[in-house]
């Protein structure tokens, strides 16, 4: 009888905790469950396996029926394949200064498709008509990219929320200036949880063209997804998936984690967790004496600004970043399997370093 290996030793405390980013939480058990029952046997590889095709039709009922989705292993990815299917070789984008597509994709939409970003500063991470006009001209300038595209990002970089009219008067708005509408969705369903809406409700009929869909800040492992909901607006994005090196053989394993995420309330619970921790360690804060909040918390995200040298002395125990040098914001990010007393830990922990300086 053959033996079965022994396990592979633990290298990790699986109790530490960190309000780095949801990104340092594992995968939820739903997923892992998912990945389980999707192994074994023999599946059609390159997406035509029953996994993914069970996902088109999932995401077909949640932002229409004219939608197709592209699983992808990373959001750099979804955002860079999303912007090079909705740009021709001229086209520019406009987000937000904050934008992670602009800050932390590594140049990887200008190095890898030539996307030029045509950034606009915010207070509150939001893009409004009125701000987007500011680089929405020179149509026609061959001296100018044009800008043919809008891309905001829901929950915003700074965790604050789009109302779904906020998004219609971006998306009225650049429709009517012949621009498509991009949605980074890293966080989207920490969103949809907070503003109480389905995914749809606050994109697609909202007028956006394409969704970046995330999975892995939610519970997921290397898995999320380009939502394409208006295929007339965009062409090409399987190809482009191809050649960006994000076309999973095995994708049913990618499929079947966002299977699990859309299956009941998994993903909106996962969020609700995350958001209500945040809104937890807020009130916690909020008002102590040496510490500012920021932003307002909307998702699963406090920002606040206090003595670097405190923010040393607590990150010796509890890993979180500095957002602004200048200025000494930190943020804090919250995750699925944050705790109530994980948060009234890191609470104190501020407290008392703040007391002792």
């Amino acid at each position: 009888m053959t033996s079965r290996p022994d396990p592979a030793p633990q290298l990790h405390d699986p109790r530490w905790r960190a309000f780095a980013s949801d990104n340092y939480a594992g995968m939820l058990p739903e997923v892992v469950a998912a990945l389980v029952a999707a192994n074994g046997g023999h599946q059609p590889s390159y997406g035509d396996d029953v996994y993914t095709e069970q996902l088109r039709s999932v995401v077909r009922s949640e932002f229409g029926t004219r939608a197709d989705v592209f699983p992808v292993f990373n959001g750099t990815a979804a955002n860079v394949v999303s912007l090079t299917a909705m740009l021709p070789r001229w086209g520019a984008a406009i987000v937000a200064e904050s934008a992670h597509v602009h800050n932390d994709e590594g140049g990887a939409p200008e190095r890898v498709s030539g996307i030029k970003l045509l950034t606009v500063p915010t207070v509150d991470g939001k893009l409004t008509p009125d701000s987007i006009a500011t680089q929405a001209y020179g149509f026609g300038d061959v001296h100018r990219a044009q800008p043919l595209a809008v891309s905001l990002t829901q929950s915003t970089e700074l965790g604050t929320l789009y109302s779904v009219d906020e998004i219609a008067a971006v998306c009225e708005y650049s429709h009517r200036h012949g621009m498509l509408v991009h949605v980074d969705g890293a966080r989207l369903w920490n969103a949809a949880e907070a503003l109480g809406l389905s995914l749809g409700e606050f994109t697609t009929a909202a007028g956006v063209d394409v969704v970046s869909l995330g999975g892995t800040k939610i519970g997921a492992l290397g898995a999320e997804a380009v939502v394409v909901i208006d295929p007339d607006a965009v062409s090409g994005t399987d190809y482009i998936r191809k050649l960006s090196m994000q076309l999973s053989s095995k994708m049913r394993f990618v499929s079947a984690q966002l299977l699990a995420l859309f299956d009941g309330d998994t993903a909106l619970q996962a969020a609700a967790n995350a958001n209500a921790m945040a809104a937890r360690l807020r009130g916690h804060l909020e008002g102590t004496p040496g510490l500012t909040i920021t932003q307002p918390t909307q998702a699963n995200a406090v920002f606040a600004v206090l003595d670097p040298a405190v923010a040393e002395r607590v990150r010796a125990v509890w890993k979180f970043y500095t957002w602004d040098e200048s200025t000494g914001e930190v943020r804090w990010m919250c995750s699925f399997d944050t705790t109530a007393e994980d948060v009234d830990e890191f609470a104190a922990a501020i407290k008392a370093e703040l007391t002792a300086g």
